[in-house]
């Protein structure tokens, strides 16, 4: 990296180089803008930002995977407006420092990325994080502190109106273990997760249907109008995370509402079953949770697609796989399946060829290994 920072910026003193992963969701998924539980891991799929300091005072960004070069003087950071470009998350970031009280310096930056964008493995917190802490360069900030603030970036100058999960397991991702978030307090603990018996595979479906955006929103206001159904007759409920499915059942709303609710309300228990379940080793439950998960997804919260269903269905009809489900936002990206070592050989390629046979899609698929969260190579 360091080579390629100086093929494109010159020769430089003082290059540092910070990484910050994807993560891939194993279930909890649309719970945690409901203030619920999720359970992701840090993936060793990752973006690497390689910096330098810029001594015009400005900030420059070249992405290798776009082969683009963007720049911006650092005393009109404040006023900067989100311009629909894959540089809003750089921006965007420097924008939040800035307006943290931050003094932002000139810098020169280099992205590099392995996280596949629109995959559902969260490319935009990788590049957020890694690029907060390449514009920190060194300065302390609380891990917490610091997913807020990408946080802030993505729903207050990207636009998306996200959770907190994606930001928080790459500030906070550990090797061999799942990271149990509480979307409300900001706690969180590790979960170890079976060393035998089982790997996790992600299948890219290599489609983003362009539904997601807008329908990603119109989940947030249906569940937003759940609650506030719910709390008329149960003060008690401020969120979803705090609903029962009694007291869902028993407030009247239209049919549209009552499945985006019951999918959250069910999802959250979902997360503490597979929790208990990955921690007595029991492999076939996980994956039972799993389907679950994604038939939740498919009819309660209509964020699935045919080509994931298709992904899915092909998966569980494999011998040796335990489960699997869509993960990420939904209407494309990836599936994750957990899939017994000696099946994985077997599994790629009865997957790779059924899905290429019914949409003429090659479909890569990668193994997911639980990795550190972020920091300084």
């Amino acid at each position: 990296m360091i080579e390629a920072f100086e093929e494109i910026f010159g020769r430089a003193a003082g290059i540092r180089i910070f990484r910050a992963p994807g993560r891939v969701n194993l279930i909890g998924e649309h719970t945690d803008y409901n203030l619920g539980f999720v359970l992701p891991v840090a993936l060793d799929l990752a973006t690497w930002v390689a910096s330098a300091p810029s001594p015009d005072n400005h900030l420059y960004v070249h992405s290798e995977d776009r082969n683009e070069t963007w720049d911006w003087p650092v005393a009109e950071i404040a006023e900067l407006k989100r311009a629909g470009h894959w540089t809003d998350y750089v921006a965007g970031v420097a924008h939040q420092i800035v307006h943290a009280g931050i003094p932002l310096e000139g810098r020169k930056l280099l992205i590099r990325s392995t996280v596949p964008v629109g995959a559902g493995l969260s490319s935009s917190a990788a590049i957020e994080v890694s690029t907060a802490l390449a514009l920190l360069n060194g300065r302390h900030m609380e891990p917490l502190e610091l997913a807020k603030l990408c946080q802030r970036a993505e729903r207050e100058f990207v636009g998306v109106p996200s959770g907190i999960m994606d930001q928080y397991v790459s500030v906070f991702g550990r090797a061999n273990a799942a990271v149990l978030i509480d979307c409300r307090s900001l706690e969180h603990e590790y979960v170890e997760l079976p060393a035998a018996g089982v790997e996790i595979w992600a299948v890219n479906s290599m489609v983003k249907h362009a539904l997601g955006q807008s329908a990603y929103r119109e989940r947030v206001e249906q569940c937003a109008i759940a609650v506030d159904a719910i709390s008329r007759r149960f003060p008690e409920v401020t969120s979803l995370r705090d609903a029962t499915l009694q007291q869902l059942e028993s407030t009247p709303l239209p049919s549209v509402i009552l499945r985006r609710a019951r999918h959250v309300i069910t999802e959250n228990a979902r997360v503490k079953l597979f929790v208990g379940a990955a921690r007595r080793r029991d492999l076939s439950r996980m994956g039972e949770l799993f389907l679950e998960s994604h038939v939740s997804m498919q009819h309660d919260y209509e964020i699935s697609c045919e080509e994931i269903d298709f992904l899915v269905q092909s998966a569980i009809g494999i011998e040796g796989v335990y489960g699997a489900r869509m993960t990420g936002g939904g209407f494309g990206g990836c599936t994750v399946n957990l899939v017994r070592p000696d099946a994985v050989k077997r599994f790629r390629e009865q997957i790779v060829a059924g899905y290429r046979e019914r949409f003429g899609i090659q479909a890569p698929v990668f193994r997911c290994i639980p990795s550190a969260g972020a920091g300084e190579v």
